[in-house]
């Protein structure tokens, strides 16, 4: 019986977490599987873009951060979440994400939602594997 192994991972690079817990953990085993925490719009310095698009670009860049982390690519994504805190800004998201994916397909989820902090206007949580 092969058993399964965790191990939290946070690349270089990451912007500061708002809690205690990992950006990601990765599951060893028969297949490799990364669950990767919400990943939010704050830059690597603790900033924050006051747009949108801005905003969705950072995430995207985050969560690429965790992949690589891992040794990962947007290629090994199987399911992306993506929590919005406007219904408005659902077009501007989809146009970032086809742009970011480049016809790869994961399954996908959009959640309009109040978000942790209310300066955040995206969040995307994923799982990948390889």
């Amino acid at each position: 019986m092969v058993t399964a192994t965790l191990r939290p991972l946070t690349g270089d690079g990451s912007p500061p977490v708002q809690g205690s817990y990992p950006q990601a953990v990765e599951v060893t085993g028969a297949t490799r599987w990364l669950f990767v925490s919400g990943q939010v719009p704050t830059r690597p310095d603790g900033g924050l873009a006051d747009d949108f698009r801005g905003q969705c670009e950072q995430v995207w860049d985050n969560l690429e951060t965790q992949l690589r982390a891992a040794g990962m690519t947007l290629d090994d994504l199987v399911k992306v979440t993506t929590f919005l805190a406007d219904r408005a800004h659902a077009a501007e998201n989809r146009a970032v994400r086809l742009d970011r994916l480049q016809g790869r397909q994961p399954a996908l989820t959009v959640i309009v939602t109040g978000i942790f902090d209310e300066s955040w206007r995206v969040e995307i949580e994923a799982v990948a594997a390889a």
